[in-house]
């Protein structure tokens, strides 16, 4: 495999990188200029959204029509802010897109406080005779799914003016993320470290999430410890900043009625506080399993002391350090979602050579990566930090799920049904990452290596499922915290995540010690500012792994399934539409089918060991 040219903690200016690796933001508007008339043009229609207040309910047709319009203008929106949020992740130290972000912001408010009083009125129409107006409007047909949602949460929708203050309130409600986004990726004083072999780097996040993969044990700890002492020494502004966010949850629980701020995150897309608790509660029940993979860790990386934190981001077999150009990630992801049709790979293809990719680490770029669907009449982007090991490849399947999920969505269902519940996003981009690993095991017949990628499968249960229900756990008894009244600051939220994290380490049996340091760690989580965003991933994963292996075993109805769930939208509520799919996730049993998947994993890992 080709190896990249980029060395950890590098500052490389995005001049300098060809643009067949850089997104083409063209496709959504040829320049600034095209996007500011656009934009003004959207704004001097806003107050239009207002000429239907009150009529409603006189007929079918006027409802039609005020909803079409609506939806017109939102699409509209989104698309605006997919190019100002793209632009400005490409250096976040510009400040033109930066603003160009605030003036979206700002934007969106006004958009919910021109339709504020649609929800409330349509409450006192009724559902009868919003039944009646479907049956008699085909147009109405689109927006059914809506309406009747509208008055399964007729208790927490408040009245017209209450709702238009909320609305107004919105680009105030961000001010938490917005400057933990400057903070995180434009400002903070990311230090530089010597490495082992006399190198320096700096220790930014993409930096750190490369240093903490190198075999020599004393630089990732160097790597991790400054790089963490250092979030730490910002901790009372991380945790105002969470503060802000937290209380933001609170003042919308509480305005609208919920019992808790769970409550209130979860009644949008309908999905059952218990469902978060049952992955908590599950994953708990699983954690010696959990602990098995880190002791098998710890044989295989032959570490003859204890396991550290440190250690868990390392090769687990070192001569086996696998590395992919991009092109060589493209053809190994092309060939693994062969089980999906010739039609899924032809898009797949057109993603690579259309440049809806943004793939490598830049000075001010935005770390981390994701797809953006949200430009619904031209095609979804991503953003990558890639560094061309396998954890990249996989990383790039994974967006791809998400842009291929968006891409069904979006030309199969209208733009008022395409935009799916967060509770499935991650179920594509989970299933993606495991055909990936299923195509490059079958053709590895290196003992080394094939122990590297059972380890990375072994690495995404880690990271998808284990760290990723940590995180919501934290998350969780956060806002418990809040809501008992307790204060948030960075202090009490380190304290409370180093005690979680030692938990499902295992640090009190010595299974993986866990570092003082590490209790700063949930400071440089940007999920955190998206509320209870991060429990998805694992609930995608397990639904993702179930369906994927009917996938992988020929089941044509199965994919037929599947790929009918890729397009469908917000045409039902998320549990039902994994239902569908082929998954129940209010039950225990897509959790168990991963963790014994997980078990059969570690045996052939083990039986390989003593061979």
């Amino acid at each position: 495999m080709a190896e990249t040219t980029l060395t950890a903690g590098q500052d490389r200016e995005r001049s300098g990188i060809d643009d067949k690796y850089k997104w083409n933001l063209a496709d959504i508007y040829p320049d600034l200029g095209a996007w500011r008339r656009a934009k003004d043009a959207i704004v001097r229609e806003l107050p239009r959204l207002r000429e239907q207040q009150g009529k409603l309910g006189s007929s079918a047709q006027v409802l039609a029509d005020a909803l079409e319009n609506a939806s017109r203008i939102d699409k509209e929106i989104s698309r605006l802010a997919v190019y100002a949020g793209t632009l400005a992740d490409q250096d976040t130290r510009e400040a033109g897109p930066q603003g160009m972000q605030q003036e979206m912001q700002q934007l969106g408010a006004d958009f919910k406080a021109q339709t504020s009083y649609m929800e409330p009125e349509l409450l006192r129409v009724g559902l009868d005779r919003l039944e009646e107006f479907i049956a008699a409007e085909p147009r109405l047909h689109t927006y059914a799914f809506y309406l009747h949602d509208i008055a399964r949460r007729a208790t927490h929708t408040l009245s017209d003016h209450e709702e238009k203050i909320l609305a107004d309130a919105m680009p105030l409600a961000a001010s938490g993320h917005n400057v933990y986004n400057i903070l995180a990726n434009a400002d903070f004083p990311y230090p530089t470290i010597t490495l082992s072999d006399g190198r320096t780097a700096r220790v930014d996040p993409s930096g750190y999430a490369e240093l903490r993969t190198l075999p020599n044990r004393a630089d990732r700890e160097n790597a991790m410890s400054t790089f963490f002492r250092a979030l730490g020494s910002f901790s009372r502004t991380f945790g105002t900043m969470m503060n802000a966010n937290v209380q933001r949850t609170a003042f919308y629980a509480k305005t609208r009625r919920y019992g808790s701020h769970l409550e209130a995150a979860l009644d949008g897309p309908n999905i059952p506080v218990s469902v978060y608790m049952r992955l908590i509660d599950g994953i708990n029940r699983w954690l010696p399993s959990f602990h098995r993979y880190l002791q098998l860790r710890r044989k295989m990386m032959k570490i003859s002391d204890s396991l550290r934190y440190h250690d868990l981001y390392a090769p687990l077999v070192a001569e086996a350090r696998l590395l992919f150009s991009p092109e060589e990630a493209q053809r190994e992801i092309l060939e693994s979602m062969q089980p999906l049709g010739k039609d899924y790979r032809e898009v797949v293809a057109r993603s690579f050579n259309e440049r809806w990719i943004d793939f490598f680490p830049s000075t001010g770029k935005r770390s981390g990566a994701y797809s953006e669907g949200g430009a619904y009449d031209v095609h979804p982007y991503m953003l990558l930090n890639y560094l061309g090991q396998y954890n990249d490849v996989s990383t790039l399947a994974h967006e791809l799920g998400h842009t291929m999920h968006s891409y069904y969505s979006n030309t199969t269902q209208p733009y008022a049904l395409a935009n799916y519940p967060t509770f499935v996003a991650e179920v594509a981009s989970t299933f993606n990452e495991a055909l990936l690993i299923d195509r490059v095991l079958r053709n590895t017949t290196d003992a080394a290596t094939r122990l590297s990628l059972l380890g990375s499968f072994l690495e995404n249960v880690k990271a998808t499922l284990f760290r990723q229900t940590q995180f919501a756990e934290f998350e969780l008894r956060m806002h418990q915290m809040a809501e008992r009244g307790e204060p948030i600051t960075g202090e009490a939220l380190s304290t409370l995540y180093l005690d979680i994290t030692r938990k499902y380490y295992g640090h009190e049996d010595e299974v993986c010690i866990v570092d003082e340091y590490v209790r700063h760690e949930w400071s440089y989580v940007p999920h955190f500012y998206i509320g209870f965003y991060v429990f998805q991933y694992a609930t995608s994963f397990t639904a993702a792994e179930t369906l994927s292996e009917k996938v992988l075993a020929g089941d044509q109805a199965a994919r037929t399934r599947y790929l009918t769930f890729l397009g469908a939208g917000t045409s039902k509520y998320p549990i039902e539409l994994l239902k569908d799919a082929g998954v129940d996730m209010a039950t225990d049993e897509p959790l168990d089918f991963t963790m014994r998947k997980m078990n059969r994993v570690m045996d052939e890992i083990e039986e390989s060991l003593e061979a």
